[in-house]
């Protein structure tokens, strides 16, 4: 299975993803070096602390303007359902975790295991249920 670059949607996804999750490393590497440094505090920990989340802000963008700009009707109603798929995982997952921290079943706090990625997860998960339910997962570039 390979993503189809060809296509000039995906490879531009691909390119804003690419520059996406670098300018995540960097500014997460940024942000623990300065709180580890004791340099985060006041309104600037505040400004570091998030620094981080946007990049992965920039990655919801970057997989709904892939959807806009998907031509091919096909492919795009695969991304739609894996979104769709991807969205009631990520609501699922973490209802059943809020609900559990709320009867102090489990501990509160989820060390960077929030909404974002459960999303990001039900989107692979997503992709398998399509491939499950109509034969492909739009990865190979669908129909031929």
């Amino acid at each position: 299975m390979s993503v189809n670059v060809k296509n000039p949607a995906v490879r531009r996804y691909t390119l804003r993803l690419l520059a996406l999750m670098t300018a995540y490393i960097l500014l997460l590497i940024f942000a623990k070096w300065m709180f580890k440094r004791g340099l985060a505090e006041g309104a600037l920990g505040y400004v570091l602390a998030l620094l981080p989340a946007l990049p992965i802000i920039g990655v919801f963008w970057a997989v709904m303007r892939l959807l806009v700009e998907q031509t091919d009707e096909y492919l795009r109603m695969l991304m739609v359902r894996q979104c769709l798929f991807a969205t009631g995982f990520a609501l699922v997952v973490t209802t059943i975790r809020e609900w559990l921290q709320n009867f102090d079943m489990i501990p509160a706090g989820d060390h960077g295991f929030g909404a974002a990625f459960f999303w990001f997860a039900g989107l692979g998960l997503g992709a398998l249920f399509n491939k499950l339910t109509v034969g492909d997962s739009g990865f190979d570039g669908g129909c031929k």
